[in-house]
C-alpha cells in the first residue's frame, strides 16, 4: 500500500482487491506466499468473504524470527528522530483513511461502524503518542558512595518482541503493542487473530511503506498453535506481549519460561459496576448500558455484573430495561446499529448457553437473550438482562464475552464491594455515587487495575497505564510511559574517573 487511498474509486478498488487477492505474509522484509490458505468472513453476513490469507508455515516463522533478530541490531542503533518520523508516518496514514479502515474493521469484526472508525483514530493516536515517547526514553545518573565513581542507568531495547493479538480490537491492540516496541528500538513479530487478519494486514502494509529497515517488523498470520507456540519456544524472542484468553496466556507463560522470555499477559475479566442509592439515575443507566453492551460485550473491560443497593434497585432496573430496549441490533455497517453481531456462531452459541445456565441457576431473565434471525444469516444476539442474581452463580463468575448483564442486589456499600471483588479476575471496576467519601473509599477497596467513578467500566485513555490484577493480567502495565518497563531493559554502568 505504497499509495494512500485518496479517493472513493481507489477505496472501492482496494476493497475489491482485499476480497479477491490472497494476503501474503511479511517475513524477512518480503511479502511471501505459503502452501495453505484460509478465509475470514463477515459476521453480519457470513456469505461475505472479507479476505483470503496465507497461513505461514513453521519454517517461515523460524526464518522471520531469525531475520528479525539480526534486523533489530540495526534498528536499536537508529536515532530517536528516525523512530519519531516512522511512527508519525504510520499515524498519519491511519488517520488519512480512517473511514475506510473503519469499514474493514466493521466487516470483519462485526463492530458498529462508528466504534470501528473510533478504533482507527485511537490506533493512530498510539503511534503519534509513542513517536513522542521515542525521545523520552530517559536514563539516569546516580551518585556513588565511593569517591570518583559515577553511575549511569541506561534503558536499552530488549530485542525481538512477539506480539499476539485478539479479534475484538484488531487494530487498537496491535497498535498499542507495536508502537512502543518500535519506539524503544525493538523488532516486532505480529501474529494477529485469524478471525480478523485483514485490518492487521493493512497495518502491516502501512508499516512496510515507512522507512523502517527490512525485517524489523513482520506480519505472520495463521494458527496460534503453530505461530504462537513457535514464538514462545524461540530463544531469539526476548519478550512476548499477549492479549487473549486465560488458558492460552498460561500456556504461553509455561512455554516462554523455558527460555526465560519476558512476558506481558492481558487475559480474562469479570467486571462489576456498583450503583449506590444516591446515584444519579440517568448517569448510572448510561454507564451500565455502555459498559455492558458496547461492542456487543465483546471486550475485556465490559461489565456484566451490575451491583445495586436496595434504595434504587427497582428504579434502576426499570430505567435500564427501558433504555436497553431502544438499542438497535443489526449489520455493523448500518449507522443505526448500536450493537453488531457476535464474532462467530461459536460465540453466539456460547451466549445462548449462558442464558440457559442463568435461568437454571435461578436468575430472572427480564429482557433479551435470544438469537435474532436476519436475511443475511448474521450472528445477531439481543442484549440480555438478568435480575435477582447471586454472586456465586457461574453466570456471575465466568467471563461471558457477550452482551449479557446481571443485576445483583447488595444491602450496602460493604456488601457491594465484597461482591465486586468476589472473582478470580481484577481488571476494571466502577461505582456510581454522589458521595465523595464513598468514591474515595471505593478507589482503595476495589481489587482491580482500573477504577472508574461515575463512568462506565470501559473506555481507557491512551496516555495512562492499563492492566489488571489476579487472572486478568501478568507482567508490567501496557500503554503510556509504563510501556518502557516492558519494552526496555536497564543497564547500570559504573565509571571510575
Amino acid at each position: 500500500m505504497k499509495n494512500l487511498l485518496h479517493n472513493d474509486i481507489l477505496k472501492a478498488t482496494f476493497m475489491k482487491s482485499l476480497k479477491t487477492k490472497t494476503m501474503k505474509n511479511l517475513i524477512c522484509g518480503e511479502w511471501v506466499e505459503s502452501e495453505e490458505t484460509a478465509q475470514n468472513i463477515n459476521p453480519s453476513d457470513p456469505s461475505d468473504i472479507v479476505s483470503t490469507f496465507y497461513k505461514a508455515s513453521l519454517n517461515q516463522v523460524f526464518d522471520g524470527i531469525n531475520f528479525a533478530h539480526e534486523a533489530q541490531k540495526e534498528w536499536a542503533k537508529s536515532s530517536m528522530k528516525l523512530r519519531e518520523e516512522v511512527l508519525n508516518d504510520i499515524a498519519n496514514k491511519l488517520m488519512h483513511n480512517k473511514e475506510y479502515y473503519g469499514e474493514v474493521i466493521a466487516r470483519e469484526a462485526g463492530k458498529p461502524i462508528k466504534e470501528a472508525t473510533d478504533e482507527v483514530v485511537k490506533s493512530a493516536e498510539f503511534f503519534s503518542y509513542f513517536a513522542a515517547e521515542a525521545s523520552r526514553n530517559k536514563g539516569a545518573y546516580m551518585d556513588s558512595p565511593r569517591e570518583n565513581v559515577d553511575i549511569e542507568i541506561i534503558n536499552e531495547p530488549i530485542g525481538v518482541v512477539g506480539v499476539i493479538t485478539p479479534w475484538n480490537y484488531p487494530l487498537a491492540i496491535p497498535a498499542w503493542k507495536i508502537a512502543p516496541a518500535l519506539a524503544y528500538g525493538n523488532s516486532v513479530i505480529l501474529k494477529p487473530s485469524s478471525q480478523t487478519p485483514a485490518i492487521a494486514y493493512i497495518l502491516a502494509e502501512i508499516i512496510d511503506s515507512s522507512n523502517l529497515p527490512k525485517g524489523v517488523f513482520s506480519y505472520i498470520s495463521g494458527a496460534g498453535s503453530v505461530i504462537g507456540n513457535a514464538i514462545a519456544d524461540s530463544k531469539k524472542v526476548q519478550a512476548i506481549t499477549f492479549t487473549g484468553s486465560v488458558d492460552v496466556g498460561k500456556d504461553l507463560a509455561f512455554r516462554s519460561m523455558r527460555s526465560m522470555t519476558k512476558l506481558q499477559l492481558e487475559m480474562g475479566s469479570k467486571n462489576s459496576l456498583i450503583i449506590l442509592d444516591d446515584a444519579n439515575l440517568d448517569l448510572a443507566v448510561d454507564a451500565a448500558i455502555k459498559g455492558a453492551y458496547n461492542a456487543n460485550g465483546q471486550k475485556c473491560t465490559s461489565c456484566s455484573k451490575l451491583i445495586v443497593t436496595p434504595g434504587i434497585y427497582d428504579e434502576f432496573i426499570a430505567a435500564f430495561t427501558k433504555k436497553m430496549k431502544t438499542l438497535v441490533v443489526g449489520n455493523a455497517m448500518d449507522k443505526d446499529s448500536a450493537i453488531g453481531p457476535c464474532i462467530d456462531k461459536k460465540q453466539l452459541d456460547s451466549n445462548l448457553a449462558y442464558i440457559k445456565l442463568g435461568i437454571e441457576e435461578g436468575a430472572t431473565l427480564v429482557c433479551g437473550g435470544e438469537a435474532i434471525k436476519s436475511e443475511t444469516g448474521g450472528y445477531f444476539f439481543s442484549p440480555a438482562l438478568f435480575v435477582d442474581g447471586k454472586s456465586q452463580m457461574r453466570l456471575n463468575q465466568e467471563e461471558i464475552f457477550g452482551a449479557v448483564a446481571c443485576v445483583i442486589r447488595a444491602e450496602n456499600y460493604e456488601e457491594a464491594v465484597e461482591i465486586l471483588n468476589d472473582t478470580e479476575f481484577g481488571l476494571s471496576g466502577g461505582i456510581i455515587t454522589e458521595s465523595l467519601s464513598m468514591a474515595m473509599k471505593f478507589k482503595h477497596d476495589a481489587v482491580v487495575g482500573n477504577v472508574m467513578i461515575n463512568l462506565a467500566t470501559a473506555g481507557m485513555d491512551n496516555h495512562v497505564p492499563f492492566g489488571g490484577r489476579k487472572n486478568s493480567s501478568y507482567g508490567s502495565r501496557e500503554k503510556s510511559y509504563a510501556a518502557s518497563d516492558f519494552y526496555t531493559t536497564s543497564k547500570t554502568a559504573y565509571i571510575k574517573y
